[in-house]
């Protein structure tokens, strides 16, 4: 016997949330990148979308992986913000805005050899 089966009740209950970078945040984002492209320090850049998170990733070669990644989650969904820089799985600052995220790249960085 066959009957009619409402897909609405196998689907997930966890809603996905839409997240990407606005205009202003992109510009922001881009900015930062070809001030660091004129100094020779980034070669290239990547922009993903998954769900629920957006990612800026930023490249010093291009066959390398990300030298960082600046990841935007939906709003208020994180305790400590939305915004969050990483290195290498590595959290190195998170804050509500971007603009308090970014200045993470606003102090020198040089490299020390040991």
């Amino acid at each position: 016997m066959s009957g009619v089966v409402n897909l609405s009740k196998y689907k997930r209950s966890r809603k996905r949330r839409h997240v990407c970078f606005n205009r202003l945040e992109l510009n922001k984002l881009l900015s930062l990148y070809s001030s660091r492209v004129i100094r020779g320090e980034w070669k290239d850049y990547a922009i993903s979308h998954g769900d629920g998170v957006s990612e800026f990733s930023i490249f010093r070669n291009a066959a390398d992986r990300p030298a960082f990644t600046i990841v935007k989650y939906p709003s208020g969904s994180h305790r400590r913000g939305d915004f969050m820089v990483c290195a290498d799985n590595r959290r190195l600052k998170q804050g509500d805005s971007l603009e308090s995220v970014l200045k993470f790249f606003e102090r020198d960085l040089k490299l020390v050899s040991s």
